[in-house]
């Protein structure tokens, strides 16, 4: 297997990082004009574009908007239908996403000043989210809970999920994972044709304030398309992890974590570094060596073909120092002391520490959001969480005393601007205080 290798002292390490990691957007000229043109088509035309456009890309046969929601009792049953063992791996992975998010939820605050004037913040939940969810053969349930169990201890009134049924192939496992995760309404419909009405509303698709959800190319460009009218979570690249081992964790486990995001598809990132180089050589024996195991072996070969590395460094201090910059969806730091680098680490969407935390547990069960930021975005952005189901309102109270003070400073400063207005109408209560145009 031919892996890129990267030495931290070569003269050219840096610019080959920056060509391994660089990803280029997710659409082209084609795929951005064809959305544009169903947004178009579904805002001009509502449901029956709706309709139209569902039978003909997911080939079903629905003869009215109404036949596209997909009824609670159906969700009710495909929870009833699981395996004891499915059922009670979801319901346990449910409740763990869910005793997480509880912990995540921003309270209202103010308080008072000595003249009575109050300030504060009023928190609140958005009205309804949208969430999109792949469908047919790909089964998805833990992107279901990771989405909406959140949003619903946000306290979102209303979860619209919309999940493709190509050739009218509906998967138990998701349908059931939003009957446990409180999806109010469902919808048989899938790519841009769906992030259109959940952004601008028809008859039968009520509109919503905020989408979230992955999604493939279509999906991602559509949501980049109504960014504005409706809030979205983010544009994703494709799977990544990094892993940081000292060398003495197994070859063949840090062999498995690194094909675990490279099954993903084909344009996944897997990157492992460390400042043992026999051990590097012993985990790219062992990915030889699994590699004929794995189900998805050609999605994870072309993976580690065209954008995966091994990387040597001097110490534990480079490897943090590339991974800051690298600033990865999943880092593993596999070393004998993860507490000791973890405050080295300052971007990365998910940490997980030690040896036997595998980057799967995360994907599943573990309770923090799997829905993380890609592409070097975690320099800037964070997990999805339930605060990005939440909105923040400033309050502001003043006592007639407070008025007056803070009256005289706004005074100062609009009349500073040039906006007389501002400064009049803080003056105005201010008792006694004579505007400059009445003086003079």
């Amino acid at each position: 297997m031919d892996i890129a290798r990267l030495n931290y002292s070569d003269p050219d390490f840096w610019p080959r990082l920056d060509r391994l990691t660089a990803w280029e957007g997710v659409s082209d000229a084609h795929v951005a004009g064809t959305v544009a043109q169903i947004i178009a088509d579904l805002r001009a035309r509502g449901d029956a574009a709706l309709l139209e456009l569902t039978n003909r890309y997911d080939r079903t046969a629905f003869a009215a908007a109404a036949e596209l929601e997909i009824p609670a009792e159906r969700l009710d049953a495909a929870l009833c239908a699981l395996p004891p063992a499915q059922r009670t791996a979801l319901e346990t992975a449910a409740a763990r996403v869910r005793a997480y998010a509880e912990r995540q939820k921003l309270d209202s605050w103010s308080y008072t000043e000595a003249d009575g004037t109050l300030l504060g913040q009023q928190v609140t939940a958005l009205d309804a989210v949208g969430l999109y969810v792949p469908g047919g053969k790909a089964a998805y349930p833990s992107s279901v809970l990771m989405n909406a169990i959140p949003a619903k201890v946000a306290g979102v009134r209303q979860l619209v999920m919309v999940v493709p049924t190509p050739d009218g192939e509906q998967n138990d496992l998701v349908l059931a994972a939003a009957r446990l995760a409180g999806v109010d309404r469902v919808f048989a419909i899938g790519g841009a044709q769906a992030v259109a009405a959940l952004a601008y509303g028809t008859a039968s698709v009520p509109r919503v304030d905020k989408i979230v959800g992955p999604g493939n190319i279509w999906v991602a460009t559509a949501k980049r398309a109504v960014y504005g009218q409706v809030g979205i979570d983010m544009i994703a690249g494709p799977s990544e992890i990094l892993v940081i081992c000292d060398g003495d964790t197994d070859a063949d486990w840090i062999a498995m974590d690194l094909f675990s995001q490279a099954e993903h598809d084909e344009d996944a990132q897997p990157i492992l570094i460390s400042p043992d180089a026999a051990f590097l050589d012993r985990v790219a024996a062992a990915i030889e060596r699994l590699l004929p195991t794995l189900a998805r072996a050609d999605i994870v070969r072309v993976s580690l073909a065209s954008r995966a590395a091994l990387i040597r460094v001097g110490d534990l201090a480079e490897a943090a120092e590339v991974a800051n910059y690298i600033a990865p969806e999943h880092l593993e730091l596999s070393v004998a002391d993860p507490q000791a680098l973890l405050p080295s680490i300052r971007h990365a969407g998910a940490i997980f520490l030690g040896r036997h935390t595998a980057e799967a547990l995360g994907d599943y069960c573990a309770g923090p959001n799997h829905v993380l930021p890609t592409s070097r975005t975690a320099r800037f952005s964070s997990p999805l969480g339930v605060y990005d189901f939440q909105k923040r309102s400033s309050l502001i109270f003043c006592s007639p005393d407070g008025a007056a003070t803070l009256g005289r400073t706004a005074s100062v400063l609009a009349r500073g601007e040039g906006l007389s207005a501002h400064a009049r109408s803080a003056e105005y209560r201010i008792p006694g205080f004579v505007p400059p145009e009445a003086a003079s």
